[in-house]
């Protein structure tokens, strides 16, 4: 034992420098590389968040299949000022935001990774009630509309720069009332509340498909140009390898069935790899609403 006690003894001495240092010490990092680290996707206010979470939970949950050592949780906002607040205070790791959110987040610390494809659905639609009496524009004057929120680009803006270029004054002569939510938009018609509702084509279908009998007394009486779908942007701390694997099985949904299936309730064709660039259109859009219609905020 003796024996034994002195080699051990032997061996921690030659581990030292002749001062007594320890040359080599096993280091250990702060985190493992096998550990799975949470990120949060969010998506903007398309739909209120209990069906929100029906539609994009599928979406959420094949990331978590495919993509390892990350694990991917869904969040919902109650309203636009909600989601803009946490979009821009960066708690989201990954966002799908309409294109103006997007190209705000871009100040932010987020960068395009990939974007909705139908660009030819991204317009706005203004919804009256047949009984109504409307036929055109200026017969809104003097009356209420009805938009989801100030910084709702479909359904808000582009509504809007339709609306002040076809003969209104909307700072004059109607009352613009945001609601807070699409479905809030379109009930309001429906009920009476306003003479018209903004909104775009994604959550009017949906209202088709479940209130049927509601729906047959609305009409999609006016429709805006296009313009560039809502983005999908990932926060700079994001590993770059992480995001590209986002990007990729978003781009390749439309391949497989069980993709098509999930972009089928969103409704939607296909997702496309995208960048910064492609959002520029944004910009010019926004400096003619500015000069036209309103200020935005900062």
């Amino acid at each position: 034992m003796k024996t034994l006690l002195l080699g051990v003894f032997a061996l921690l001495l030659a581990g030292c420098g002749e001062n007594g240092a320890e040359l080599y010490a096993p280091r250990f990092s702060a985190t493992s590389p096998w550990e799975t680290r949470e990120y949060v996707f969010a998506i903007h206010p398309l739909h209120n968040p209990v069906r929100l979470f029906e539609i994009y939970g599928p979406l959420i949950d094949l990331l978590n299949r495919r993509i390892a050592g990350a694990k991917f949780r869904l969040e919902a906002s109650r309203n636009y000022d909600e989601f803009d607040k946490k979009l821009y205070g960066r708690q989201f790791d990954f966002a799908l935001p309409n294109p103006y959110q997007t190209l705000n987040s871009l100040s932010h610390g987020y960068h395009v990774i990939a974007k909705m494809g139908d660009d030819h659905k991204f317009t706005g639609v203004i919804l009256i009630r047949r009984d109504s009496g409307i036929r055109q524009v200026s017969d809104l004057k003097g009356k209420k509309v009805s938009y989801p929120a100030r910084t709702a680009l479909a359904a808000t803006m582009m509504p809007q720069y339709y609306l002040q270029t076809h003969g209104l004054d909307l700072n004059r002569d109607v009352e613009s009332l945001y609601v807070g939510s699409q479905e809030s938009s379109i009930m309001n018609v429906y009920l009476g509340n306003v003479a018209a509702a903004a909104t775009w084509p994604l959550p009017w279908e949906a209202f088709q498909k479940e209130h049927p009998e509601q729906s047959r007394e609305l009409v999609a009486q006016w429709e805006t140009e296009p313009l560039i779908n809502n983005g999908v942007v990932a926060r700079d701390d994001v590993p770059e390898a992480v995001a590209q694997q986002v990007a990729d099985l978003l781009a390749g949904l439309h391949g497989s069935e069980e993709g098509r299936a999930i972009l089928g309730r969103m409704p939607l064709s296909r997702f496309e790899l995208a960048d910064d660039a492609r959002y520029r259109v944004i910009a010019d859009f926004l400096d003619r609403f500015n000069q036209t219609v309103r200020k935005l905020d900062p």
